[in-house]
This record gives C-alpha cells, sequence and structure tokens, in this order.
C-alpha cells in the first residue's frame, strides 16, 4: 500500500485510472454471469527478472518452476490445501480461471527461458522500484502490456513483495517479490516457502485489496461482498474462528490469498475477487492475452 500512495501522490492519472477501473469493475461484477459453463480461462506470460549480488541469491529455473507450480494451483483451486477451507466458505472458493506460464519468446519474438539474471551491486532494494532500472542497479522490464514481469530480488527492511495496481506507469508496471519469498525451494525460507507471497502480490496486480480494506476500525473495504468485514491483517497461524468487527460466528477469512498469514494457512480465493481479476483482464490487463478460451 506505500506503493498504491506514492503513485497516488506522484502520478496525475493514477488515482482517475483506478476510480475509472472500479467503476468498470463494478460493472462487470453486477452484469457478467459467472457460470462455470461462460467463464474463460485467462493464460499469462510471466517473465522472471532474478537480480541478485551474492551467488547465493541467484535463483534457479527449478525455484521459478516450483513459484509458477504454486500459482497455477492456487488460482484455479487445485492447491493441495483447500481442504482446509471451513465448511461455511468452500461454497465461494473460485476457481479464477487464470494459468501462467514462462514466456517462450522475448519482445522481439527471440526464443527465451522466460528467466533473466541481472547482476547487481546493491545488496538490497525497497519499494521505489529502483529494482526496474538499470541505472539504479535493476533491470527494465519487458513490454508491460504483452508481459506479467516479475522481478525477484533481495528486500530490505522485512519486506516480502509489492506490487503495482493496474493504472500505474508502464515503465514500472509488475510485481517484486523477496529472494526468500519465492518458490517452494532454493533460497525460500519459511514461514514464507510456499510460494503464496507471489499470489497475493499477484492478486494486487489484478486489482485486488487487501481482505482487511486498510483500514484499523472496520470501516475498510475490498470491495468484494463475499468477504467479511474485517478489523486488521492476520498474522502467523490464527485459530478458527478469529472475529473482528462484529463478524461472528466465523470471524475474518484469514486463510484468504489477500490476507496476511503465513504462507501455509493461505488457501483461498473468494467468488467476488475472481470476478475482480477476470474483469481486470477483460479490462486494463487484455493485453496479457487477447483471446481468452472458453474454460473447459
Amino acid at each position: 500500500m506505500a506503493v498504491y500512495e506514492r503513485l497516488s501522490e506522484m502520478e496525475p492519472s493514477f488515482r482517475e485510472n483506478i476510480a475509472s477501473l472500479e467503476r468498470q469493475t463494478r460493472d462487470f461484477v453486477n452484469t457478467r454471469c459467472m457460470a462455470r459453463e461462460a467463464r474463460l480461462l485467462f493464460k499469462i506470460p510471466i517473465v522472471v527478472h532474478c537480480v541478485y549480488r551474492q551467488s547465493s541469491e541467484r535463483i534457479s529455473v527449478a525455484q521459478v518452476k516450483s513459484q509458477l507450480k504454486v500459482l497455477n494451483q492456487d488460482f484455479r483451486l487445485k492447491n493441495p490445501n483447500r481442504s482446509d477451507i471451513p465448511n461455511v466458505w468452500k461454497s465461494l472458493a473460485a476457481d479464477a480461471g487464470i494459468e501462467f506460464y514462462l514466456s517462450p519468446e522475448d519482445p522481439l519474438g527471440n526464443a527465451s527461458s522466460g528467466v533473466t539474471y541481472t547482476k547487481t551491486d546493491r545488496p538490497s532494494f525497497g519499494t521505489g522500484d529502483s529494482v526496474k532500472r538499470s541505472d539504479t542497479g535493476g533491470i527494465e522490464p519487458w513490454d508491460t502490456k504483452r508481459f506479467l514481469n516479475l522481478w525477484v530480488a533481495p528486500l530490505a527492511g522485512g519486506l516480502l513483495g509489492y506490487a503495482q495496481f493496474p493504472g500505474g506507469p508502464e515503465e514500472t508496471d509488475g510485481v517484486v517479490i523477496g529472494t526468500s519469498a519465492f518458490g517452494t525451494r532454493g533460497t525460500a525460507q519459511q514461514p514464507f516457502d510456499r510460494g503464496r507471497t507471489t499470489t497475493h502480490e499477484i492478486g494486487h496486480y489484478l486489482n485486488l485489496y487487501h481482505i482487511w480494506g486498510d483500514t484499523n476500525d472496520c470501516s475498510g473495504s475490498d470491495y468484494c461482498c463475499d468477504t467479511p468485514v474485517q478489523q486488521l491483517p492476520n498474522y502467523g497461524r490464527p485459530n478458527y474462528p478469529k472475529v473482528s468487527c462484529n463478524n461472528g460466528p466465523h470471524g475474518d477469512m484469514f486463510m484468504n490469498f489477500m490476507d496476511y498469514c503465513d504462507d501455509e494457512v493461505m488457501c483461498m480465493f473468494t467468488e467476488a475477487q475472481a470476478a475482480r481479476m477476470i474483469a481486470t483482464l477483460t479490462g486494463p490487463r487484455s493485453g496479457l492475452d487477447p483471446h481468452p478460451k472458453p474454460m473447459p
């Protein structure tokens, strides 16, 4: 949200773009039939930019593929821990119809592994987008209209990752993940070693807000009608039910990917969250998959 607020202050068009997208999303959610037979399957090309100083920070292609596996499970409701969803919310858990793959071509059409490597002199990066520029120790993105750019780098101050919401500058669009919170092997460290930081941040990239609405007084909203009102983020491994904002008896949906719990706890998006992401993929991020196919 620090990135969101910075863009709101520094980019004159960002607030207007967000407001316009929210109107479009509301119309989409209100009118589109979300029945399974009417859904589309979106396939999103990813390029992973590994920025490292020490050789131990240079993630392997196998680690990248471990993260892709998690994403394709989480966004299709095929994650093994989906059985942990409380019974009261199982009917709300959504197969968003979104899959990810490493791009086999670069922006010029040359063959690519979908992974780039950049050695840097910087020990770490923050939320200021310096990892996205070569003159500040990082690497520029591929065409952000066609590719989901994902930077993996050592991050400072305990930061796990951050994302740019739709409507921001093209030259900084994408998702940044800390080296220690990416994938399920290699540099990934507990309790963020199951790839859920990337799931969470791509949620933001596709226009999902934190489930507690980023206030501390129960007045916030994530603009999803099927997520309970929640006072604050949850951390670690809460016990169910965790009640706040008079949302008993079932309490906070802390196992939602858009809360802050440990990776092993997170296990679901809701139908309304899926609708918001699809609205984004048919709107401002339609260039990622211009021709989605009907979901099998």
